[in-house]
C-alpha cells in the first residue's frame, strides 16, 4: 500500500478526495475531521484510488502491444473505411518525438508514437485511423479529411492532442490520478 498523506483544509467542509501525487496518495479532508473519520476514508477511498491506477496500468499494458495495435487498425479499417486500408504492419515506435504517428503508403507500414500508449482509447483510435487513411490518400486533401473525420471523436481527439502538444512545449506536468469526492459520515 502506498504512503498516505493527510491534507487538512479549512476551506473543505464536507467533501473528501483522494488522489496520487507521485507514488503517495493524498487524502484531502476537512480541517475538523476526526481520526476515526480519517481512518474510515483511508480504508474506503485509498483502495479505490489504487484499484483505479492498477486498472489504468493494465489497460495501457494491453493496448501497448503491437498485436493489440494491429487488431485495432483492422477493426478501424473495417468500421470506418470499409476494410479498404490494409496495413502490412502496425507497430509502436519509441523514436517518434514530434509526431503522433506515421505511415508509409508504399510499404503499408504504420508506426504509432509509444507516448500515446497511455492516451484515452478514442485518442489512440483517431491517430491510428489517421494513419490508415494515409495508406489510401497520401496527402492531407479534402478526400483525406473526409475519411479521417469519420471517427465520432475525431474533433475531441484533435483538441486533446493539441493540449498535450502545448503541455509538452511548455513543460507542464502530468495529470494526477484521483477519485471523486465523498460526503463524510
Amino acid at each position: 500500500m502506498p504512503e498516505i498523506i493527510v491534507q487538512r483544509s479549512a476551506r473543505r467542509t464536507k467533501t473528501v478526495s483522494a488522489h496520487f501525487s507521485g507514488e503517495a496518495i493524498v487524502l484531502a479532508v476537512p480541517q475538523r475531521a476526526t481520526r476515526a473519520q480519517i481512518a474510515h476514508w483511508s480504508s474506503t477511498l485509498v483502495p479505490k484510488v489504487v484499484a483505479k491506477r492498477r486498472t489504468a496500468e493494465a489497460a495501457a499494458r494491453q493496448r501497448s502491444t503491437d498485436t493489440a495495435l494491429e487488431e485495432m487498425a483492422q477493426r478501424l479499417s473495417r468500421t470506418y473505411l470499409d476494410g479498404a486500408a490494409r496495413p502490412t504492419s502496425v507497430r509502436w515506435s519509441a523514436r517518434q518525438h514530434t509526431r503522433w504517428g506515421s505511415a508509409t503508403p508504399s510499404t503499408g507500414t504504420i508506426r504509432i508514437a509509444r507516448r500515446l500508449a497511455d492516451a484515452p482509447p478514442w485518442v489512440l483510435e483517431t491517430v491510428v485511423l489517421h494513419e490508415l487513411v494515409h495508406l489510401l490518400e497520401a496527402h492531407h486533401n479534402e478526400r483525406f479529411w473526409e475519411l479521417a473525420r469519420r471517427h465520432p471523436r475525431a474533433n475531441d481527439a484533435a483538441q486533446f492532442l493539441d493540449g498535450v502538444a502545448w503541455a509538452e512545449r511548455h513543460g507542464a506536468g502530468e495529470p494526477e490520478d484521483s477519485v471523486a469526492s465523498t460526503q463524510p459520515r
